[in-house]
């Protein structure tokens, strides 16, 4: 007899307003969450062409405080923090000793002394305990998720309608930059980033100011169309901007070499946390490279199909669904670093026959400037 209790899941603030709203909730990552609304495809288009408004507030937040924060950061992450000013955001990675993801994250730099962590949300505990095992430096370290919501406005009329309820100057926040400032009254991070490959701003805040805000900014967008959306369309919209998922794209086998985020992985900084492995496998080539395809016909490669390259299975779809915006079947796959050319064609298995594909390059979608 099974005697073991059901897991309870956890809630964010808004989770009754979810709810009301008629969502469809799901698991995700020990986290009840809404998949959808009024359906991901006319969310993900509002994304697109109007706005949408997201509940992140599943997200992990650490914060690193202390004279050697910067040490600590730089040790355990491959990005290099040390360029950063006061105000600014960038992703990277948070690496193993083997030169391999234990998460990916944004690292906002608060001040010389204090950075803020926005980690996933399933491995918020875990990238705590790691970072807490490499912290040889002057610093502490507080998983903080529990004081903070988080509310994602994202598309093209993001900025004007967030303007509505704030009097922080919107348009000298630059990409990836942020500031500190009331929204609907409510003191607030205000970052100038977001996972769906449009303009839009993120926002933190306490979480007892979650309905409030949720209300004001859902009327503040009404007259721009803006709706809510759930995780289904942001799985959609970041996969169309070519963004990698933890546990898909990134993970702890996976070097960002591999995932082609050699931009975020800053060698001239080291040593750090997996760098020596990191420049074996740079001066050894890599044994594989992540790469986007796009469908040839009207099936779909979906997560874990295998990849066929000359009729022998050399790969794995990491992601793959329709992308509504393009109107086509996209999805990301490893294949081996010989076989990665932008215009080759391939095949993706699906239920025993082999689905004529294209690898293209990434991203699928880049918003106009």
């Amino acid at each position: 007899m099974n005697t073991s209790a059901a897991v309870e899941l956890r809630k964010t603030a808004l989770n009754s307003v979810h709810r009301r709203l008629g969502a469809k909730m799901v698991n995700f990552g020990g986290w009840d969450m809404p998949l959808e609304y009024s359906g991901i495809i006319a969310e993900h288009q509002a994304v697109r062409t109007r706005a949408g408004l997201f509940d992140v507030s599943h997200m992990g937040e650490l914060e690193i405080r202390g004279p050697g924060a910067l040490q600590l950061l730089q040790w355990v992450s491959c990005n290099n923090a040390a360029k950063l000013n006061v105000g600014q955001a960038h992703y990277s990675g948070l690496m193993t000793s083997r030169g391999t993801f234990v998460d990916d994250l944004l690292v906002h730099k608060i001040s010389d002394t204090h950075y803020l962590l926005c980690v996933n949300a399933g491995n918020q505990d875990g990238d705590f305990q790691h970072i807490v095992a490499n912290n040889k430096f002057d610093a502490g370290l507080e998983n903080a998720g529990s004081r903070y919501s988080q509310l994602a406005i994202q598309g093209p009329h993001a900025a004007e309608i967030l303007q509505k309820l704030t009097p922080a100057p919107l348009d000298t926040i630059r990409y990836y930059h942020f500031t500190f400032g009331k929204v609907g009254g409510v003191d607030c991070l205000i970052a100038r980033t977001g996972y769906t490959g449009e303009d839009g701003f993120e926002i933190y805040f306490a979480p007892e100011y979650s309905d409030r805000l949720w209300t004001d900014l859902m009327q503040a967008g009404e007259s721009a169309g803006m709706i809510p959306c759930g995780l289904g369309a942001r799985n959609t919209l970041r996969l169309e901007a070519g963004m990698c998922l933890y546990g898909h794209e990134i993970d702890d086998t996976t070097t960002p070499w591999e995932a082609g985020l050699a931009w975020i992985c800053k060698m001239e900084k080291a040593p750090f946390l997996g760098s020596d492995t990191l420049a074996q496998q740079k001066q050894a080539g890599l044994p594989r490279k992540l790469i986007g395809f796009e469908m040839l016909d009207k099936r779909i490669g979906r997560d874990g199909y295998p990849v066929l390259i000359t009729g022998h299975e050399a790969g794995r779809v990491t992601s793959g669904c329709p992308a509504p915006f393009l109107k086509k079947n996209i999805g990301m796959a490893y294949v081996p670093s010989n076989e990665n050319t932008v215009g080759a064609e391939i095949e993706i298995g699906i239920r025993g026959q082999a689905a004529p594909a294209r690898i293209v390059a990434l991203p699928f979608y880049k918003r106009p400037q």
